[in-house]
């Protein structure tokens, strides 16, 4: 691999001109495409044949009234006053009545003959029932029903806006993010020593995500794609693109401090060097990404693939378009030659690598087992990991989602927001029967130790499908509801017997089956991701115990993530400093994501980090030594690629999506444990246990594997510089006539 990036690199920097132009036009093609073809991204998550969407598919099909979106117009007259007060129930008539001439409203229900209005008469609510289901209601439609309501407020009530039809729309590129960005660019800065250098990597990287981005976006006119998809691609594709451009620019500015190494020379070898180590840890994300789709979940593969797709463009930008401005910057990128300050600093920087390997490999046996007890203390928590949606109330307290949620909880109890649709298909149950089945059924329902109430049954026109609404006394997020759901399809066989069919719907049943299914599809897709890091692993460093290391650090780092998200998501813990509207179930897919991309990224350090040691093996055969100076020539850079990362993952965290957030700390505190744990503590401590057996392969399963060569071993000898650099007549200028270095 290394010879043949070496000659890529070559053709590369020398028609550098041709190549960025086409990038270019790549960035300008895609997003000609993207802007002018891009399709609506859905907000709701949810997985075929399940039976809470196998409820939502009969009712499409048989009471299709039933199954539209529904946007809840929640009203609160002022303290001490009452909503149906003539007055105000006057203003209230009118507003309803607007708002049934809204676009694609079939229904609007009025609070008085719905039993919808609070005990205490100061709260009251309203149904709008869409044509359209949920995630097709248009936003003109939410934008001209929100300005239908404003009369409510001019009375002086709160007016707020729930249901199903209102989930918002993940977005990203925000103030907080931007933080990260920024931050990224002061560690390059200090790690590279120089503003120049510090900005390529943002340079190539910010192109690389434009392309990702708006090539997602395309791709969203012709399939169904979540908002965060596109949210996650944005995450993983600038974190990789800064990352993997920081390893190859590291290693190009580290062979120019040679003065005798020629630049075009430095250029060929640092892409064929870090550069195998960036295209093999980039296909580790892109296959852990694309590994997404063995659950079998549809809204889960195609965000698999849309970062899987921004992670493959990252590494095609670091190999092609970054030599090719490398080559434009030429001399300029060789670092000044070290004074007495400078010098100082760069031994300073290699000495406290140095000094860090030889800490860690004193007594490898104590910090193997402390690093190992830490982490298993932080994965502790996760335990009791439940898997769920986040309802509204995990919105942000000043968003009208937010306010309804509380506003009905007050009103009408904690399990109003989690109101469960009992759909009962009779049409097999013969005509004398059906209303016998259906009321033993909502007598068994309003039995249940956890049911506030049971709504009397609607049947459809043809009067083959009943509906009844269920509301529990605990909230959408309790265990309780939970328990309740499950309880409820136990009555499915006495249903069954009488010819009919029973499911359990709504947004609540729906979030329980969407966690159900991706909680099945967890251990199947840990065991694929831990068997693609054995064999990645042992392709690239001709070794057996060098994966399983890596390999065990991996579940370490991942149980730890998830120990941490249960303890600040769902049990509470900083969710003052993180804005963390209401404790709540984990997201029922982050463990599958995490999973996913923390092996990516985590396979990136173990990569540029034991393939030094395994370079400088290969040149000494000295395995102690090995460690120590791997760890010391890439201690710094490893670092500030980690540190990068936790930037741009935790910038994230601010966001105001509930699921964004959430990604963003879970990837943020992994990565940082993974680097600065795993990778830069224990990894250093088992390979110096191992010693030379690290590197030891059966004769057989090293015959069967592929030879890659990463670390350059097969290289042709390095060219001297040349005494004189090309002028810009073409002639040979003097030494000191070469271009300001940086």
């Amino acid at each position: 691999m290394a010879s043949r990036l070496y000659a890529w690199a070559r053709w590369m920097v020398r028609r550098r001109r041709w190549v960025i132009a086409t990038w270019i036009l790549v960035l300008a093609v895609v997003g000609g495409l993207g802007t002018a073809l891009h399709g609506k991204t859905s907000t709701e998550f949810t997985i075929p044949g399940v039976e809470a969407q196998e409820a939502q598919d009969l009712l499409k099909e048989k009471f299709p009234p039933a199954a539209g979106g529904v946007v809840r117009i929640v009203v609160a007259a002022p303290e001490g006053k009452a909503v149906t007060d003539p007055a105000r129930q006057k203003v209230l008539d009118g507003v309803l009545r607007d708002a049934a001439k809204v676009d694609g409203v079939v229904d609007v229900s009025r609070p008085a003959e719905a039993g919808a209005v609070s005990a205490d008469r100061t709260i009251a609510y309203s149904d709008v029932r869409f044509e359209d289901e949920a995630p097709e209601v248009t936003e003109e439609a939410k934008e001209e029903l929100a300005t239908a309501v404003e009369p409510l407020r001019d009375a002086g009530m709160q007016v707020e806006l729930g249901g199903s039809a209102m989930l918002p729309q993940t977005e990203a590129g925000g103030p907080a993010e931007l933080v990260g960005v920024v931050i990224a660019f002061v560690i390059l800065a200090v790690a590279l020593g120089s503003l120049v250098a510090a900005g390529l990597p943002l340079l190539t990287a910010l192109l690389g995500v434009g392309v990702g981005l708006l090539g997602t976006m395309f791709v969203s006119g012709f399939v169904e794609m979540t908002g965060t998809a596109t949210v996650l691609a944005l995450m993983i594709g600038l974190a990789v693109g800064i990352d993997y451009a920081l390893f190859v620019i590291s290693r190009h500015r580290e062979q120019l401090a040679d003065p005798d190494v020629d630049w075009e020379e430095s250029i060929a070898r640092a892409t064929a060097t870090a550069g195998s180590a960036v295209v093999f840890a980039g296909a580790t994300v892109v296959i852990a990404l694309a590994a997404l789709a063995v659950t079998g979940i549809p809204f889960l593969t195609i965000m698999g693939l849309a970062g899987a797709g921004t992670v493959l463009i990252a590494v095609l930008v670091a190999i092609s378009l970054l030599p090719a401005v490398l080559g434009v910057f030429g001399e300029r990128m060789r670092p000044r030659r070290p004074g007495r300050k400078s010098g100082r600093r760069n031994r300073a920087l290699g000495s406290w690598g140095l000094a860090w390997a030889r800490g860690v490999t004193r007594t490898p046996a104590v910090v193997l087992v402390a690093g190992i007890v830490a982490l298993v203390i932080l994965a502790l928590p996760a335990r009791d990991l439940r898997l769920g949606l986040p309802s509204y109330a995990a919105q942000p307290e000043a968003s009208t989602q937010h306010k309804s949620y509380d506003l009905l909880s007050e009103g009408f109890g904690p399990g109003f927001n989690a109101t469960l649709i009992t759909v009962v298909d009779t049409e097999e149950i013969p005509q004398d029967q059906r209303q016998g089945a259906v009321t033993q059924l909502r007598g068994k329902l309003a039995a249940d130790k956890n049911v506030a109430a049971v709504s009397p049954a609607v049947p459809s026109p043809s009067g083959d499908v009943v509906v009844m609404a269920v509301v529990p006394k605990s909230s959408p997020d309790a265990e309780a509801t939970t328990d309740l759901v499950h309880r409820m399809r136990d009555q499915a066989p006495e249903v069954a017997a009488a010819g009919g069919a029973l499911y359990v719907t709504g947004q609540t049943a729906m979030a329980i089956d969407v966690a159900d299914k991706l909680g099945d599809a967890l251990p199947l897709f840990i065991g694929v991701i831990v068997l693609l890091a054995l064999l990645l692993l042992a392709i690239a460093f001709r070794s057996v115990l060098v994966p399983l290391k890596a390999a065990l650090g991996f579940l370490l780092s991942v149980g730890a993530s998830l120990g941490a998200s249960v303890w600040v998501f769902q049990q509470g813990h900083l969710n003052g400093l993180l804005d963390v509207s209401a404790v709540g179930p984990v997201t029922s897919f982050l463990p599958i994501l995490l999973t996913g991309v923390l092996f990516g990224l985590a396979m990136d350090y173990e990569v540029f980090l034991v393939s030094r040691m395994r370079e400088d093996y290969e040149h000494r055969k000295d395995a102690a030594g090995a460690v120590a100076r791997g760890v010391s020539s890439s201690a710094r850079v490893v670092v500030a690629a980690a540190l990068i990362m936790v930037a741009v993952f935790g910038g994230f965290i601010f966001n105001d999506d509930p699921i964004v957030k959430a990604i963003g700390f879970s990837l943020a505190f992994g990565v940082f444990i993974d680097a600065f744990v795993v990778r830069m503590t224990l990894v250093p401590a088992a390979m110096a246990l191992l010693g030379r057996r690290a590197w030891s392969m059966p004769r057989w399963l090293d015959r069967l594997l592929p030879d890659v060569d990463i670390e350059g071993a097969r290289l042709p000898t390095a060219a001297p510089a040349p005494s004189a650099e090309p002028s810009r007549t073409g002639k040979r200028a003097p030494r000191h006539e070469e271009a300001t270095r940086v």
